[in-house]
């Protein structure tokens, strides 16, 4: 689950890291008033998307009056903000960060991911903070430093200076430097994260170590143990059919094909996307109705995935483990016929009930192209796709 800025400095503040003075608004005036309680002769004024590169886009603006403020403000507030993550179209921007101005003389790049071939989290840190950390990474691989963490002992005062000093922070700073590291390591650890990224983190001319921008990426999984973040989840920043997904208990992800997938099993599901495009085709969509899945949850997710436009034709791929085919088959004809299916639909059936499940889909008049090799079913629901 991902956060906003300003919550993710909310959460980085009660872990001790150092973060400028600044407050949300959701209107103009709101942002006027924010200003002025933090008084100065500088704001930023801050897009607040689920999406980096708001400040190539020009979500970010650097105010020096109270009229800049509210012009800047009203300028963003309620723009469709165009990034390099977001959809096409944009992410409407409904809610700003306001924050004070800081002196800049030093930004730096900090991240904690999780590195699943060492089964540690991992500290990336770099000198070359304020860009596309990707860029970094691929022109001057050198330039980024990593060191893992031992779970039993944490991040020690010597691994965090040295990677503090290995991108340039020394002296008087690299105590502040050492807190802030190990602030950041434990936020990552108690909160259950799966990112948190500090871009950048910067160092002021006065020698202030502060995380200037923040993106915070927690795992669902745990979220039961963390109601108080589970409370900052935006729906306006995620897609329709995936909050509908989520209400009835499986995984659906919006893609750009116009071939949907109806699956069991996530293995299953990533293979049959791969299969369709060996074969030329694009996926619309990512769906895994689980090994359990009832009829009424069958039904709701292929009428989900049947609410995208861009369909040219629908391929069910299952596997009878623990799911019977008949439940499958079952939800299926209720679902197509409900919608009035007018896509051609592919459907390989294999395992428990495998029999009776194909005899359902027969018997039910519906039309379908039914196969029983995975390399058949994604060649198959290609060529429909194509409409030849």
């Amino acid at each position: 689950m991902k956060i906003h800025e300003y919550q993710s400095k909310e959460i980085l503040k009660k872990f001790g890291v150092a973060v400028p003075r600044g407050k949300p608004a959701f209107s103009v005036d709101e942002a006027v008033k924010v200003a002025q309680e933090l008084g100065g002769p500088v704001w930023v004024v801050k897009a607040q998307i689920h999406a980096g590169g708001r400040g190539k886009g020009g979500g970010i603006k650097v105010a020096t009056s109270l009229d800049q403020v509210r012009a800047y403000s009203n300028q963003i507030l309620g723009m469709q903000l165009k990034t390099n993550q977001t959809i096409p179209e944009g992410q409407k921007v409904n809610r700003l960060l306001i924050e004070e101005g800081v002196d800049i003389q030093k930004e730096l790049y900090v991240g904690f991911v999780v590195d699943r071939t060492l089964q540690r989290v991992v500290l990336m840190a770099s000198s070359k903070g304020g860009v596309d950390i990707e860029e970094v990474a691929s022109k001057t691989p050198e330039l980024i430093h990593k060191i893992s963490i031992d779970p039993l002992i944490g991040l020690q005062d010597t691994k965090s200076d040295e990677i503090a000093q290995k991108i340039g922070l020394l002296n008087t700073s690299l105590r502040q430097a050492r807190l802030n590291l190990q602030a950041l390591y434990k936020t990552f650890w108690e909160t259950d994260a799966s990112l948190v990224e500090i871009n950048p983190l910067i160092l002021s001319s006065k020698g202030r170590v502060m995380a200037l921008d923040a993106k915070l990426s927690f795992d669902p999984s745990a979220l039961f143990r963390h109601p108080e973040i589970t409370v900052y989840r935006d729906f306006d920043e995620e897609d329709p059919s995936e909050i509908e997904a989520s209400k009835f208990g499986f995984a659906y992800i919006s893609l750009n094909g116009n071939i949907g997938c109806l699956v069991n099993g996530a293995g299953l599901a990533m293979a049959t996307m791969d299969a369709i495009q060996l074969f030329g085709g694009e996926p619309a969509n990512f769906l895994d109705v689980g090994g359990g899945a009832t009829t009424e949850k069958v039904t709701a997710a292929f009428k989900l995935m049947l609410k995208n436009q861009n369909l040219k034709a629908v391929l069910i791929n299952i596997f009878g483990g623990i799911m019977r085919c008949d439940v499958i088959a079952e939800g299926v004809i209720a679902a197509a016929q409900a919608v009035h299916l007018r896509v051609p639909l592919v459907v390989r059936m294999k395992g428990t009930n495998e029999d009776l499940g194909k005899k359902m889909l027969a018997d039910s008049r519906l039309s379908i192209i039914s196969v029983d090799s995975m390399e058949e079913a994604a060649q198959k629901v290609v060529i429909a796709a194509e409409g030849r």
